[in-house]
This record gives C-alpha cells, structure tokens and sequence, in this order.
C-alpha cells in the first residue's frame, strides 16, 4: 500500500501545474534543414539540365538568352523582321489627278504581308531621306519609278550595310521632279540591264515562266507559267553579273521569234540578288498584274512568300523533281504517221543505242500495217493516237470535243484493236488533234489508261498528275518543238541547224529543270537522211545532266514522288527540322530533299530525335548554303523526320 502510493506520487510529478502530463524530452530523427536544403538545390539543378537537355534536343545548340520567354523568342513562329513599304508621292505625283495606282499596288502589297503574317510601316520618301529606314529588316519598293538622288544614295547605304530591299517595275528611272533618269540605277544594284518594256499595244498579256528548284520557287510545278497584264508595262532584263541570278524570263519558245538561248537570256522578269551585304529580289511586274485562275494566285503567294523568306534568311525546302543526281528529264516519242517504212529507223535507235521510246499509231495505220505494228511492239511500248474530237483554235471557248459517250466509244475501240493487233497492253493515248478535256481524263481513269500525251498549252514543263474516280492520270505536254514545226513549218533540212534548234530546247528545259520531249515521226525526222540527227540529240541529252527514261518509268516515279510531302520548320537559330513522309502505297527510293538555308551556314550536320531513324547521306554546297538529302526506301505510310544543325555565319559575315 506505501508503494503504491509512491508510484503515484511520482507519475503525479510528471504533470505540470495544470495536470498535463510531462514525460520529458522526445527522443528519435532530429530534421536537419541543412540535408533538405541540399537536396532540393541538387533536385533542381538537376531538372535544370533535364529541361535544358530538352531544349537542346528539340532547338539544337543554343545560347541562354535564346530560350528565355521574351517577345522575340515567342515570336519565332511568325516573321520577327518588320518591313518598311514605301508610299512613293514622288512617283504618285508623276499620275494624273485623281489616279489610285500607287494607292491600289500599296493594298496589294499590305494583303500579301498579312497573309504571311509579316509587320510592316508604310513609311514615306522623306522617311528614307533622314534615313529612318534603317530600322527594318525588309525595305518594300513597290512601284516606286521617281525617287530622289537622296533616297538612291540612302538605299544603297541600307543594302551595302546588310539590308534586304523587295522592288518591282522600273525603279529610280525617274526624279523626284518626274524627269527620265535612266536604268544607272538599276544596273548598278541589280546587276541587271534593261532590255524593253512591254506595252498593252504589244500584247493584252504575256505568258511568264518560272524556272524550278530554286530558293524563290520551292513548291511550285517546275516551268510555272504566269499570265500578266501589261496593262503596268512590265520589264525584261539581262542578267549582267553572276551575284544575280534569274528566276524567270519572258520569252515564249511557242510563238515569239528569236535564237532561244539568247532571248531567255535577254528576257529575265525576276530575278535576285545581293549588293555588298545586302539582299534584293526584283520583280519585272507589279503584284497587281498576276491574272488567272485562283491556282495561279496559290501559287504566286507561294513565289511572293519565298521571296521574303529569302530576304530575312528564312529556309525554304522541297523535293527535288527528279531521281537523285537529275536536274532534269528527257523521254523519246516517235509517231508512226505517213512513209511507214521509215519505222525500221527507230527499231535502229533502240536496239543500237538503247533508247527507251513510246511509239504512237493511229487505228488505220495499225490496221493496214499489222505486221510493222506487231514487230515494234517487241522492242517498244506502244501507245494509241485517238480521235476524240478537236477545237478549231487553242482560244475557242466553245468546246468542240466529242461528248463523253462517243470519246469512251472510240477510246475503247481503238484500245481494243490496237491491243489485239500488236499484242500488247496499250497504257496511253494521244489525242489526235492535241487537245483534251475532262470527260477525256474521266474515260482514260475508267479504262485504266494511265497517262495522256498532249498538244494543249500547259501551265508547267513536267507533268501534271491528276485524279479522276480515285485513278492517277499523267499528263505530257509538249515541252519542245518537234520534227513537224522544225522541219515541216521552218523549212531546216540542214542537218546542223536542225540539231541546233533541238539543241536550243534542250538546254531551256535544263534551264527551267523540266521535262523534254522529243517527239518526231516517219515522215520527217525519221526519214533516212535526217534520223541520224536523233542519236546526236540523245548524246547531248546524255551529256547533260538529264534523266533520259521511258514514259513507263517516268509514271512510276511521278506516281511515287506525288505521294511525298515534306515540311520544315525553324526550330532556332542553329535548327531546321525537315520532315518527310509517303503517303503512297508503293516505297519509295532514291529522292532528294532540297533544303536552301538562305544565309551562310558551315559545320551541318544530320541527326534525328525518334530512334531508329536512318539517317541519309547529304552533301552541303558551301558556294549556295544549300543541302542535299539522299533519301532511301522510305516506305508506304512511313514519316521520317531528320534534324539539320548548323553554325550560323551570317551575324558574323554582317558584322566584318
């Protein structure tokens, strides 16, 4: 009992005076903030790396200040530059009262700027004057014929300090007191000399043709024609120095007379260039002139954005139109019309020099000439000449071609004939007086035919894939002049001026990067005393840098490069990403991506972020600051996306 009341007087002092139980100090983990400071210093050191890594794998190389979220890093996906675009009062005082042509162009050139989200200020002439210019990255010239011996001074200080100036028409050829300066100006910066100017007394328009694969008109069918008014007197020129190169030119190979070579040479309608560290692209047109189809405006909004990109050293980027090396393509058509004997000179060419060649027949000669037909199917492809109507002029707007039912009839009959006749399949056809429409294009996709070879004007220089009921159909335009205008209209039965007109196509259609082809027939070209002018046209061809294939390959290589899509972004100042892929059903092999840098760039290199990815053999041009990817064996459905590093020179290159 005495012990008991021991303990409880014990347990009783381990209260405090409020009867709280004190059981002493707590025992165990002490927390040590110096541990816990440590460790979240390393955990975020840690995810700094993890994100900068991140960064690094999807910008590239990069400098600190690049990734901060400042205005200009968020504005990365749209033009960062800003352009100036020049009122010219001095030019509008030189219009009658009243005149809204500068006003009217200076709309044009706004609606294309926000189009491609580009800024801008309209600024002045007496705002180049003081030399407030200076500011923008982009100087807009449009239509600006008068300017002052001031601001010619102050725009030429702007392009030889590293500015980029957008022009069109007859720049600087006039005063500020609208007195005929001359082209001094526009020789000296352009690198350019006037040729002649284009009345509406001349012509209402004038058919203008786009060369390919060049920076200025990625995307765009290689041989574009544009139709422009001449309504604003547009300019041709000559190149005069190799800082400038040409885009396009005037000269019409169909209608206009003249030596080709010299006449494209003479002809440039744009072109572009530099000028001591700056930038130019001349167009010999105002914007308002492009007229057409809106296909056509797609497509000059994609020439007027390139353009742009070009002057701020933004990337442009697409797939080259022909297999890797070619800068262009050649296909053999011999047509079997009148002296049919003439045929054995062609089974010559091709057993003897290995041409591939289509051979076209019409059904009557077929029919009287079996055994000829039945021979040249054995070491040619055979192609049908069909009648399915014509138009009395390439302008009649009343259509005079057979309606579809009577084009099916005779398409199919002649198919069915030929086939039987020559033993063979029959995969194409030629429209006897040239020209085509689409009840054409729908008959050929129902009866499996896959390409059509055609006299009508075309808008382009290779060909035109299109899709009826779901079926490709290919379509060949005459891209040159054949033995029947050569001979038969020109009246060349020299051998030597005849191999020089063929010659003269040639080299235009290497200039444009298109297709050539030679098509000729029995009864002119084929005849024994001028054939063998046909095998010096293949050597020329061979010597070039040119595909010479047959109809059949060329499909199929159109049929597989139609279903490439590539895009490209810039990812920073050191990255483009470039993605490709194959929306085909067939592989496709042996295709080049073309990626034009648009600015001084060294060390390149290829990589890709998703593993697995092979990455293609590429060759870096250092003198255009352009890549070549070599792409293989990309298959159906398959997307492939490569990763271009570089260091940029252009900072540096400005700052000597």
């Amino acid at each position: 009992m005495a012990l008991k009341k021991t303990e409880n007087k014990k347990n009783d002092s381990k209260k405090d005076k409020k009867g709280r139980r004190d059981d002493g100090p707590i025992t165990g983990l002490r927390v040590n903030y110096l541990i816990i400071f440590l460790s979240g210093l390393v955990i975020l050191i840690a995810a700094i790396l993890v994100f900068l890594l991140i960064v690094k794998n999807v910008y590239g190389n990069y400098e600190f200040s690049e990734i901060l979220p400042t205005k200009e890093n968020l504005e990365k996906f749209t033009y960062a530059e800003k352009a100036g675009i020049l009122y010219s009062v001095y030019t509008e005082n030189m219009l009658d009262d009243g005149d809204t042509w500068i006003q009217d162009n200076l709309d044009t050139w706004t609606t294309f700027m926000k189009n491609i989200n580009m800024k801008y200020d309209i600024i002045s002439d007496q705002d180049i004057e003081l030399g407030k210019h200076y500011k923008y990255e982009l100087l807009v010239l449009a239509g600006a014929k008068a300017i002052s011996d001031k601001e010619i001074i102050e725009i030429k200080k702007y392009l030889d300090q590293g500015g980029s100036v957008f022009t069109t028409g007859g720049v600087a050829t006039f005063s500020d007191e609208a007195k005929w300066r001359g082209w001094n100006f526009f020789t000296e910066t352009f690198g350019m000399k006037f040729t002649k100017e284009l009345t509406p007394e001349d012509a209402y328009s004038k058919v203008h043709t786009l060369r390919g694969n060049l920076p200025l008109t990625a995307g765009i069918p290689t041989g574009y024609s544009l139709r422009i008014a001449t309504w604003d007197r547009p300019i041709y020129a000559e190149i005069l120095e190799p800082r400038t190169m040409q885009v396009s030119y005037w000269f019409d190979y169909r209608t206009d007379q003249g030596l080709v070579r010299e006449e494209i040479q003479k002809s440039a309608g744009i072109s572009y260039g530099t000028y001591g560290k700056g930038r130019f692209v001349w167009y010999g047109f105002e914007l308002n002139s492009v007229i057409g189809s809106q296909e056509v405006y797609i497509n000059f909004e994609k020439l007027f954005k390139n353009s742009v990109n070009w002057l701020t050293y933004q990337p442009t980027s697409f797939v080259k139109d022909w297999p890797a090396p070619y800068d262009g393509a050649a296909i053999f058509i011999p047509t079997i019309s009148e002296n049919v004997s003439n045929v054995s000179n062609i089974k010559g060419l091709i057993n003897n020099y290995n041409y591939p060649a289509t051979v076209f027949v019409d059904l009557n000669t077929a029919i009287k000439n079996p055994g000829t037909i039945k021979s040249v199917a054995k070491y040619a492809e055979i192609g049908a000449i069909v009648d399915i109507g014509y138009l009395e002029s390439m302008f009649d707007t009343e259509n005079k071609l057979f309606d579809k039912k009577e084009q099916s009839f005779n398409i199919n009959f002649v198919i069915d004939t030929l086939q039987k006749i020559s033993n063979s399949n029959i995969n194409g056809i030629m429209p006897y007086y040239g020209f085509y429409d689409e009840n054409t294009l729908s008959v050929m996709a129902e009866s499996n035919l896959r390409y059509l070879v055609t006299d009508s004007l075309t808008d382009r220089s290779v060909p035109n894939l299109v899709v009826m009921d779901e079926k490709p159909v290919m379509i060949i335009t005459r891209t040159a002049r054949d033995d029947n205008k050569i001979i038969k209209q020109y009246g060349l039965t020299d051998l030597e001026f005849q191999r020089y007109t063929y010659f003269e196509d040639v080299d235009r259609l290497l200039f444009e990067g298109g297709l050539y082809v030679l098509k000729v027939h029995t009864d002119y070209q084929l005849q024994p005393q001028y054939v063998g002018v046909i095998n010096d046209i293949v050597k020329y061809i061979r010597s070039k840098n040119i595909w010479f294939t047959s109809i059949d390959e060329l499909l199929n290589w159109w049929q597989r490069k139609g279903g490439l899509e590539i895009r490209y972004e810039t990812r920073s100042k050191r990255r483009i990403s470039v993605e490709v892929s194959n929306h085909k059903d067939d592989k496709t092999d042996d295709f080049v991506v073309q990626v034009n840098f648009n600015k001084s760039v060294n060390n390149v290199e290829i990589s890709s972020d998703m593993i697995h990815t092979p990455i293609p053999e590429f060759e870096f041009d250092e003198s255009t600051n352009v890549i070549y990817l070599y792409i293989e064996d990309l298959e159906p459905g398959e997307t492939r996306i490569f990763l271009v590093d570089f260091e940029n020179q252009q900072v540096e290159e400005q700052n000597l």
